[in-house]
């Protein structure tokens, strides 16, 4: 069970990875959105423990799960619900701004902004 959380979790974080380095960015969002459900999910596997719930009183020579997992994991995805949609509200402002979500082409124009500014300072 272990092997095939590690190759799962491992699938999910290449995924990411691979899409972190294409040139477009709606997907360069989707590889981070990857990368920290991979973190989350190594977390749960990490913390693993069958028991019962941690709920006082405790059962009678039976194992607790550790709720502190639980509740890291909890927290990890809350944040990583904001920062995706901070993320997919950023890359469509730059979208709307610049029709294009290319990075390359957004570089490009960066740079013949910034040569126009220093073109209308001299």
């Amino acid at each position: 069970m272990t092997l095939l959380v590690s190759l799962v979790v491992a699938t999910i974080f290449g995924s990411g990875c691979y899409l972190l380095l294409k040139g477009d960015l709606f997907r360069v969002v989707a590889g981070t959105v990857l990368i920290s459900n991979a973190a989350v999910l190594t977390l749960i596997a990490a913390g693993f423990t069958r028991g019962a719930a941690p709920i006082r009183p405790f059962p009678q020579g039976s194992q607790v799960s550790d709720p502190l997992v639980q509740a890291l994991a909890l927290t990890a995805l809350i944040i990583g619900f904001g920062v995706t949609a901070l993320l997919l509200t950023v890359a469509f402002r730059v979208y709307a701004s610049s029709r294009t979500v290319d990075l390359d082409q957004l570089s490009r124009m960066e740079a013949s902004r910034e040569d126009e500014l220093e073109e209308t300072e001299d």
